[in-house]
């Protein structure tokens, strides 16, 4: 047997006053995309902004569905937008925030599992990371540089 050890290098903001401009711009978009969530059953409001290599920023919000598999995460509603609209245009960078409509979200919520999954796909076609903020309502930020400091031996085409 032999043990490895799988370690990410995250950098963490005290808040988005702290990010660089453009990079405040992404996550206010990410915010304005949240709140047109529709999220009647669990009441977590998830907003994504996506910044394309073109320059062209592409938002989504999560949706929900009575048959809860048949909903959509803000992440995934966005990215799946910018490939089917721009899908030669490369995704440079990505803003996400989450908040409840029951208690306060103050620490940073990264992408779901599925939500990484997607990501690490197109990171795999574009060959070029995706760095991706995320944060709660208020208060700290996170940024990966690549989905694979999320996601650690991801599973993608090679296994085919």
């Amino acid at each position: 047997m032999k043990k490895i050890t799988i370690s990410a290098d995250l950098e963490v903001y005290n808040d988005e006053t702290e990010l660089p401009q453009d990079v405040q711009g992404l996550m206010t978009q990410a915010v304005e995309a949240r709140e047109k969530s529709y999220s009647p059953y669990s009441q977590f409001r998830v907003g994504a902004a996506i910044l394309l290599e073109n320059g062209e920023v592409v938002t989504g919000s999560n949706q929900e569905n009575a048959s809860y598999p048949a909903g959509l995460c803000a992440e995934r509603t966005a990215i799946f937008y910018a490939g089917a609209k721009y899908p030669e245009s490369k995704i440079l960078k990505m803003a996400l925030t989450a908040r409840s409509e029951n208690h306060k979200v103050e620490v940073p919520t990264p992408p779901c599992g599925s939500c990484r999954q997607a990501i690490a796909e197109y990171e795999v076609k574009q060959d070029q990371p995706i760095g991706v903020f995320f944060m709660g309502e208020k208060g700290k930020v996170v940024k990966a540089n690549s989905i694979s400091d999320l996601l650690p031996l991801i599973f993608d085409n090679s296994y085919l």
